[in-house]
């Protein structure tokens, strides 16, 4: 008997030691099988909205364009992002990429051995982490592309090349695709388990218990009869175990794991971006798999804003922000307070002012990834308190702001506007270039100068100025301000953004959170110079005979496509026209037209010359009629376009013109000579140089020749 009871022990435990091995081979993950990309694949070619990728060796080209940093315009490089944010090197490797919303502004940065070029906007962006499956995320293996692309795919020991021809689909559509493709999915080991092929109708329930918490451990009845005793005991008090916790409800999980949504309080809570009024967004599609996936998965240490799927439209609880060392991500701008130390404010609300700009130091969440602040306080003459790279977090920037002393004195705006724009946001104080340029200037009253001419030069670097003007002049105090509606003068916009009035300093504190939106709402700070809204952009127009009616209404065509790109006013980019034949007509000056509008209507005004091609001496008409009128902070780019030689020589007044400052480009049409083209053309020539076979092609230039524009001002120095 005793033998038999020995026999029937060992057989159980081999059979669930049998049992055990199969569901561990159950439990893997299955592998994984990643595409692998060429370097010059960007993420806008492909329609997945997540996947991982392998990229190949060789990546780190200046030839493969990036755009960004951290978040990358869709318009890059895959693999070059992957290596400049530094997830791989140059000998390739996994990456995960994830699609985003469109943003206004990328910043260009040096990083891992690659330069990434800045972009004022973009439709779509994308992010780059290390090529890891995330948890309940089902990744393609094969990718889909909005136009015909090879993908390799290893499967074994073979290796696969699948064509992909689908076409860009519709948003409606995006998710669809005409022909099924093999998909992996990753899943928490913990959370699968062993199905057996017969439940026991006793355990079933325990089984199904067992099933809605990852935490639990099933355990298979093997039947009393052919059970030892003491192993029977243990099965019977685990089944106790499992059944006691059901009964206690389903929420119960033993200490250590943790459900979806619990998981979803700590993301809402525990993020670490604190803020009380979010300012941007970057949201993905509600459809989106990644999307689903970031809103479920747990929150690590770490993750920034987009890693956790976090819309930064969700309200978070009120509470006190604490100083954090990254800072508000969602506010990257480079901020001044021009802090009013006159006598006319007196003690007490100089003090109310302190507080006040504490209170905004606190609610911007100053960081070095996100907003920087610095403090110029002024009088009869501005002084720097504290530059932008002084403090790197809001509790020893509000302790700094405490220990101000008042210095007395006028309230000269206009000097201190002069000052900052000189002074104040240069790389030595922690410019950081990439990030907007602000300033916040604070006024008790009126000022006692002159600030119009100030502001518009600091309008025209690129600076964005608010005004918090308190406590303004009562209607008959009016005749002692100097300059009238000098806020409207001195402001990027007159529409009622840029400046916030307040009746009186005891209700400053009301316009924290309205101030602190406003400064971080990038997207409206319109003053920011970009490739698109700092230029003084003038065209040379061949007129000549050759060129005939129809297409010299083409070549005007190319000119509005090009014009109308830019963000054109008398403060952004200007527009001027010169044609020519044998002799020059300025068509308009960059002063004419302060619309886009009224440019393009003054483009197709333009009436056609005819008669011979001096191109030499247009270009010398055009350095003195334009480009010598131009703004001194304005990039100055002259676009040419002819069809022919030139009856002169084109080669002394393009060096002219190179040296006094103009960025020349040069585009030729069917007998345009080479040599000359390359000859008008600033360095490097084949960057700044074009030709088409006939004019119906010219089209086919207009965006090379807007991002050669964007990477020429990205490569120059800030004026």
């Amino acid at each position: 008997m005793k033998a038999t009871v020995i026999a029937t022990f060992f057989g159980v435990f081999l059979t669930c030691t049998y049992t055990a091995k199969e569901a561990t081979k159950k439990t893997k993950k299955a592998k994984l099988y990643v595409p692998q990309i060429d370097c010059d694949v960007k993420a806008g070619k492909i329609i997945n909205p997540e996947f991982i990728a392998k990229c190949p060796p060789g990546c780190q080209d200046v030839k493969y364009r990036v755009y960004g940093t951290d978040i990358y315009a869709s318009f890059s490089s895959v693999c070059n992002a992957a290596i400049h944010s530094g997830i791989i090197d140059n000998t390739g490797g996994k990456i995960l990429v994830q699609k985003v919303a469109g943003h206004s502004g990328y910043r260009g940065s040096f990083s891992n051995g690659v330069r990434s070029l800045s972009l004022p906007r973009w439709r779509e962006s994308f992010l780059v982490s290390e090529g890891k499956p995330r948890k309940g995320v089902t990744y393609p293996t094969t990718l889909e592309y909005s136009s015909s692309k090879s993908t390799t795919v290893k499967s074994g020991d073979t290796v696969r090349k699948e064509n992909q021809t689908t076409p860009v689909p519709t948003p409606a559509t995006q998710m669809a695709t005409t022909t099924p493709t093999p998909m992996t999915t990753t899943t928490d080991p913990s959370t699968t388990m062993p199905q057996p092929t017969k439940t026991p109708a006793a355990t079933r329930t325990t089984a199904a218990a067992a099933k809605t918490r990852p935490g639990l451990h099933r355990v298979r009845d093997m039947g009393s009869s052919s059970v030892h005793p003491a192993y029977a005991s243990v099965v019977a008090a685990a089944a106790r175990q499992v059944q006691a916790a059901q009964g206690r409800g389903q929420n119960t999980a033993f200490r250590g794991t943790s459900t979806s949504a619990s998981n979803s309080n700590i993301l809402r809570h525990n993020t670490g971006v604190q803020r009380q009024e979010p300012v941007a967004t970057f949201q993905r599609a509600a459809s989106s798999p990644a999307h689903l996936a970031m809103e479920t998965d747990s929150w690590k240490p770490g993750l920034s804003l987009f890693d956790t799927g976090f819309s930064s439209k969700e309200e978070l609880n009120p509470k006190p922000l604490e100083p954090i060392s990254q800072g508000n991500q969602n506010c990257k701008v480079d901020l001044s307070f021009l802090m009013d130390g006159s006598w006319s404010i007196g003690k007490r609300r100089f003090q109310l002012q302190k507080r006040f700009l504490g209170n905004v130091a606190q609610a911007l969440g100053i960081g070095s990834a996100g907003p920087l602040m610095g403090i110029v306080q002024y009088g009869d003459d501005p002084s720097t308190e504290f530059n932008l790279k002084t403090y790197a977090n809001s509790k020893d920037l509000r302790n700094a702001i405490e220990k101000i002393q008042q210095k007395g004195g006028l309230s000269n705006v206009g000097k201190a506007l002069s000052f900052v724009n000189k002074n104040f946001f240069l790389d030595a104080n922690g410019n950081r270039g990439g990030a907007p340029n602000v300033v916040v200037v604070m006024v008790d009253g009126w000022p006692t100068d002159r600030v119009e001419e100030a502001s518009r030069l600091a309008r025209e670097s690129g600076i964005n100025i608010f005004f918090v003007t308190v406590e303004a002049a009562a209607q008959s105090e009016k005749q002692n301000v100097i300059e009238p509606n000098f806020v409207d003068k001195a402001v990027c916009r007159t529409s009622g953004f840029y400046s916030i009035n307040v009746p009186s300093w005891f209700s400053l504190h009301k316009v924290v959170q309205p101030l602190v939106k406003r400064v971080c709402d990038t997207d409206r700070l319109a003053c920011s110079k970009t490739c698109l809204n700092s230029a003084d952009i003038g065209f040379v127009i061949d007129g000549s005979s050759s060129v005939g009616t129809g297409n010299f209404r083409t070549v005007l065509q190319f000119v509005a496509n090009i014009s109308k790109e830019f963000e054109i006013s008398d403060t952004d980019t200007r527009i001027g026209a010169v044609q020519y034949t044998y002799e020059q007509r300025l068509e308009f000056s960059f002063d004419k037209h302060s619309t886009k509008q009224d440019v393009l209507n003054a483009i197709k005004r333009i009436s056609y010359w005819s008669g011979g091609t001096s191109t030499g001496a247009a270009i010398s008409y055009a350095s003195e009629q334009l480009f010598s009128k131009s703004k001194p902070n304005k990039r100055k780019i002259m676009i040419l376009i002819t069809d022919g030689r030139s009856y002169d020589d084109v080669s002394m007044p393009a060096m002219a013109a190179h040296q006094n400052g103009v960025i020349a480009y040069s585009i030729g049409v069917a007998w345009a000579a080479p040599d000359e083209l390359e000859a008008i053309a600033s360095d490097p020539a084949k960057e700044h140089s074009f030709f088409v076979d006939e004019f119906d092609n010219l089209y086919r230039y207009v965006n090379q020749l807007i991002q050669n524009i964007c990477t020429e001002f990205n490569s120059q120095p800030r004026n």
